[in-house]
């Protein structure tokens, strides 16, 4: 099996990927590589993420109850993504509100089929 690219490579290809999109009119995205997703976007945390963008969540405790989980382990969850920059606080008096930082975020391609994934790579 052949070795990983190298890693600032890899950065290069996710930052170029993010102003290809951005082209695109896609605004705001974090692109990751695949280990940060796999490592990071375990399930709980994806339903955790949808939650904030489509709930009214106004604290770490309501996004607890809506998700019918431990508060603890929602707080445990929500730092990591805060310290991941996947997501921010918004505060309003003494209400810290966990948000979405991005328009979007995105793992790199794997691979796509025809190769056309590395020839828009190259070509910007």
């Amino acid at each position: 099996m052949a070795a990983e690219p190298n890693t600032d490579h890899r950065t290069e290809q996710r930052t170029t990927l993010a102003r290809v999109l951005a082209q695109a009119g896609l605004t705001d995205v974090l692109v990751t590589d695949r280990a940060f997703a796999r490592r990071l976007l375990t399930e709980n945390r994806q339903d955790l993420l949808q939650e904030i963008r489509d709930g009214d969540v106004d604290s770490v405790r309501g996004l607890a109850r809506a998700l019918d989980r431990d508060e603890a382990a929602v707080s445990r969850d929500v730092n990591l993504l805060l310290e991941n920059d996947v997501l921010e606080y918004e505060t309003r008096g003494q209400r810290k509100m966990p948000r979405l930082k991005h328009n979007a975020v995105i793992s790199e391609p794997i691979i796509s089929k025809d190769g056309a994934f590395d020839d828009v790579l190259t070509d910007v």
